[in-house]
């Protein structure tokens, strides 16, 4: 399979596993709405988010959509296009070190680019996760082979087209590049095509094109010709009632002769007219269709779109060259679980949560998204600002001067940043990490839901379907000592606060045997190799 090299790469191929895990560190300041709804907001440099997120939904993620930096070289953009931020500027010269100076622009976005794609693919579901890359013709080909190498190239689905602009560029010369790109990749592209309910379709109402029912509960459906241009080797076939048929010379069967023995017997042939036909009926065909590789504009918006939008809602010049909401939608569309995790970890304006929120309005879902924003002023200002007034609603003026009224779409977000470092340079956990910090950290990783609020200071965190989970750190009963509270001792089990039932420890060390943890029903996990994430 061929490669990408560049300067730099051995840096940072591994780079993702060292990244330094932090704690996440709720601002409720700039949270916003029902904390319920589960979505998520985090301020930060996406690569030390994205770790910092990774215990909590390692696996769980069914969809990401980013839309990276697309290395123009224009340095105007809100979110450095060239990715010559400071912050990028710092990160690739501790990490590149000082080749990073001589780094072409390729080299440097292809660094960026690595590490993240790598813990990304770490969020995805090992069956049902899909991940979609907007793109230009800048780094195309190059994200065509690093996706490849990260992912797999069997896992490639496909190489969306999107015409971006309805007018000419400026700066077009030979050609008017008013067209991107959306690479798509499977976590599993085998398990999407076993069965044909996990097949990828997009909706679409045929019921326009099913004009019979015969009332017999199997609904409308549709005369099909048994003949088709080209499918099966002809044959002759004779049906119960004695009509004998063939395909026309120069046409073939549409069904294999196995298939159309089954539609006679079930009584789904129709003998009407000069030939048999098929019924096929809606219901098993409503599913929707394959998406067109070739995104049309009525389905996925231009970029002007974005910028309208944006504008309408939180005034103009904040934020240059927003995706289409309707692109988001589109792609989510694909996505069959209706309470699926949406990823973004380039949120920029936050069109992708505005996406999940429309879809789940029009569908009745419970999407949840979690977005990454590097840029604090961009992520309080745009990307909170922009989810704030979906939630709420807003008014706008048109191109006509007329007042229009957007209904809010209910919800709402934590917004997050990131806090300490878990573990120090020895490994072992930051003594400025609180109990209460450790705590959420631990229940939400060990059962996927937020620490319950009325948890004070106790070591029993919380009973999660059955399971009470337990943490023993920071002298909680006692002291720091190995036998004081921190440790898994006879003594210290007896004094945890009781549960009928299995019970999760996390604890320095256990001193209790692997026969006695059975009958008391506990589970020990090992601070702090348990909450490694590599």
């Amino acid at each position: 399979m061929p490669s990408l090299n560049w300067i730099g790469r051995e840096a940072v191929e591994c780079h993702h596993t060292n990244v330094p895990l932090h704690m996440l560190r709720e601002d409720p300041a700039h949270s916003y709405g029902d904390a319920s709804a589960g979505n998520l907001l985090v301020e930060g440099d996406n690569l030390l988010a994205l770790k910092a997120l990774l215990p909590y939904y390692v696996g769980q993620v069914k969809c990401i959509c980013i839309d990276p930096p697309y290395n123009t070289g224009n340095e105007g953009w809100v979110y450095n296009d060239n990715v010559n931020s400071p912050i990028m500027r710092e990160w690739l010269g501790k990490v590149v070190g000082k080749e990073a100076e001589d780094l072409s622009r390729h080299d440097k976005w292809l660094c960026m680019m690595y590490p993240r794609l790598a813990l990304l693919k770490e969020f995805l579901h090992k069956d049902e996760g899909i991940i979609f890359v907007c793109i230009d013709d800048n780094e195309f080909a190059r994200l065509r082979v690093l996706m490849d190498e990260i992912f797999g190239p069997t896992n490639w689905l496909a190489s969306l087209t999107r015409r971006a602009m309805h007018t000419v560029r400026n700066s077009s010369k030979d050609f008017n590049l008013n067209t991107d790109y959306v690479l798509v990749y499977a976590r599993n592209k085998a398990w999407l095509g076993e069965v044909r309910d996990r097949y990828i379709r997009v909706p679409m109402d045929k019921s326009g094109d099913y004009p019979f029912d015969d009332h017999d509960g199997k609904g409308p459906y549709k005369l099909d010709p048994l003949d088709a241009r080209n499918y099966y080797t002809p044959y002759e076939y004779t049906f119960a009632n004695g009509v004998v048929w063939a395909a026309p010379p120069g046409r073939y069967p549409a069904y294999s002769q196995e298939t159309l023995a089954e539609k006679d017997a079930a009584g789904e042939i129709v003998f009407t007219g000069k030939a048999p036909k098929a019924k096929r009926h809606l219901r098993n065909v409503q599913e929707g269709r394959p998406p067109d590789a070739l995104l049309s504009p009525e389905d996925v918006g231009f970029n002007s779109d974005g910028t309208t939008l944006l504008r309408r809602m939180i005034g103009g010049g904040k934020f240059s060259q927003p995706k289409p909401v309707e692109l988001i939608k589109y792609l989510l569309t694909m996505i069959r679980d209706p309470n699926a995790i949406v990823l973004d970890s380039f949120a920029g304006s936050g069109t992708t949560g505005h996406a999940v929120m429309q879809r789940n309005q029009e569908d009745g879902g419970n999407r949840r998204f979690i977005l990454i924003e590097m840029e604090p002023n961009i992520a309080v200002d745009v990307t909170a600002q922009r989810i704030k007034v979906a939630v709420d609603g807003y008014n706008y003026v048109d191109e006509r001067g007329r007042v229009n009224h957007v209904a809010g779409l209910g919800g709402g977000f934590r917004y997050c940043t990131l806090g300490l470092t878990l573990f120090d340079a020895e490994g072992r956990i930051c003594p400025e990490i609180s109990f209460d910090a450790l705590a959420r950290f631990v229940f939400f990783r060990e059962t996927g839901a937020p620490l319950p609020e009325t948890v004070r200071w106790s070591p029993l965190l919380g009973v999660h379907h059955g399971i009470a989970v337990y943490l023993l750190y920071n002298g909680i009963l006692r002291d720091k000592s190995p036998d004081g509270g921190n440790a898994l001792t006879r003594r210290t089990l007896a004094e945890l606060p009781p549960h009928d039932g299995p019970k999760v420890i996390y604890g320095t060390s256990c001193r209790i045997g692997t026969e006695r943890l059975r009958r008391e029903s506990v589970t020990f996990r090992h601070i702090p190799l348990a909450l490694r994430v590599e």
